[in-house]
Formats: C-alpha cells, structure tokens, sequence
C-alpha cells in the first residue's frame, strides 16, 4: 500500500446516528452527482476512490495568479486582465477571510439546517463591482492548440463549481453576481524552443450560474447516506466499472480452480 492512499479509512465516516454535521465538500457534492455508489463508499463506507496524481504545474500556475491578483488587491486597483476584457469597474476583493477562503479543507462553509450538511469550497478568488456585487472567479490551466472554452461535456464540474461557490458565498449573506469568470491559462507550444519558461495565452470567460439545484442534491445526498443499501453505480463510472471486472475476473478464476478439482 502507498505512503498516501489509506484504501479504508475509519475517520470522517458518516453515521446515521450522529447529531454532528457532517461535511459535503464541493468535491464530494460532484462526486455525488458523477456516482452515488462511489459516493457512498467514501462518506459512509470509508472506502475512497484511489487520488490521482497531483497537477504540480497547475498548482504553481494558481499560486502566481493569486500573489499577483493579491499585488492589485492590496493597491485597491484593477488587474490588466479586467480592463482588457471591459471590466474597469471591477477590482480584487479584499477580506479578513480571503485566506481561509482559499484554504483547502476550511474554505468558505455554510450549514445547511434541513440535512445537517456542512458544506465547504475553497475558492481561488473573489472580485467585487461598483455596487457591491461579488463576483467569483476560479483559476484553470491547461496547454492545447485550441482556443480555450467552456463548451466540452466533462467541463459540467466546473460549472457546478462555480454555482456550489456562489451558492456558498449567498448563504453567507453576500451579494454575489449570477456571473462568475474563469481566468483561463492554456500554456504554449508553438515557441521555437523552451528557454526555461512556459508562456500563457490568458482568457477571461464569463459563466452565468444556476444554483437552483443544490438544496435538491444535498438532500438527495443525505437520503443516500442515511440508506442501508449501498447505491446502483452510474453508468458512466469508470471506476465502479473497473471494481466490476476485477470481481468477474476473480470470480471466475476461483471457479476455474474449483472444477478441476
């Protein structure tokens, strides 16, 4: 077993006969919705799905933007980025709590009362306009050839990240716009040679979010840890799909073993 991965955990269990909230993570809300049996197997059997690799030039990407977004909050001044995309009334929120509000495992939380769900996200950053609004913004980085967007099927979990941020920060008693932006990297690779550095085209996408949806799914989730049977995986889950085959595989194997002897 890896030094990282504790393939059944005992801790942050959930129990039908706990009074304690219990956390829903903005990752584990997904995770809900992408399928319940994994979900399942996480929050109430303690069997997580295996962590993919961290993304460490992702995570260096996220750390300059925010120190250099930080440098235009501290001044009270808009970032280049948002005059160049018509936002000259918008500027870097500046908070007491913006460094919790980026905090992986705090973050920003909100209890919601009729399911005792502590939900939590960690943001990447927070604008606020000329009235008032907060506007969240969430960092993305990749490196393709083609223009950056919004529009593939598997880009949904960022659009319920942002509408779960939104939702957080409303709950809270902020004003927050419908729109949210993406401060988009896509690295290049049309440079004739690397010289020690990786450039970036740098786009700006708005995305109206609909937050309507998550006192249904939280709800929904606790229904589903509060059953004693374990959920139907989802079609589309790679990973209940591998659990499956393994389980064929081994099953007939031993009654290979069996009938020989």
């Amino acid at each position: 077993m890896s030094d990282y991965y504790n393939s059944r955990r005992t801790r942050n269990i959930f129990s039908p006969t706990s009074s304690e909230p219990f956390k829903a993570s903005r990752s584990k809300i997904d995770l809900f919705l992408n399928c319940p049996r994994c979900y399942y197997l996480d929050c109430r059997m303690g069997v997580a799905r295996p962590p993919g690799f961290p993304f460490a030039l992702n995570s260096a990407v996220d750390a300059l933007l925010k120190k250099e977004f930080d440098l235009h909050r501290s001044k009270k001044r808009p970032h280049p980025l948002m005059s160049a995309y018509g936002l000259r009334d918008v500027i870097p929120y500046d908070h007491e709590d913006m460094e919790l509000w980026r905090s992986n495992f705090k973050g920003i939380t909100f209890l919601h009362e009729p399911t005792n769900l502590l939900v939590t996200g960690a943001i990447d950053d927070v604008w606020i306009d000329k009235d008032g609004e907060l506007i969240i913004v969430d960092y993305k980085s990749t490196s393709k050839e083609e223009k950056v967007s919004l529009d593939k099927e598997w880009q949904i979990g960022y659009k319920r990240q942002m509408e779960v941020y939104q939702w957080l920060f409303r709950q809270n008693g902020f004003k927050v716009s419908r729109t949210g932006f993406f401060v988009y990297c896509n690295g290049k690779t049309d440079r004739a040679a690397f010289d020690a550095k990786l450039e970036f085209d740098i786009d700006l996408i708005p995305y109206t979010g609909d937050d309507s949806w998550i006192p249904g799914a939280l709800k929904d989730m606790k229904a589903c840890l509060m059953n004693e049977k374990i959920p139907e995986p989802a079609k589309a889950c790679d990973y209940c799909s591998y659990r499956k085959a393994a389980r064929d595989v081994q099953e007939e194997r031993r009654k290979g073993k069996a009938a020989k002897k």
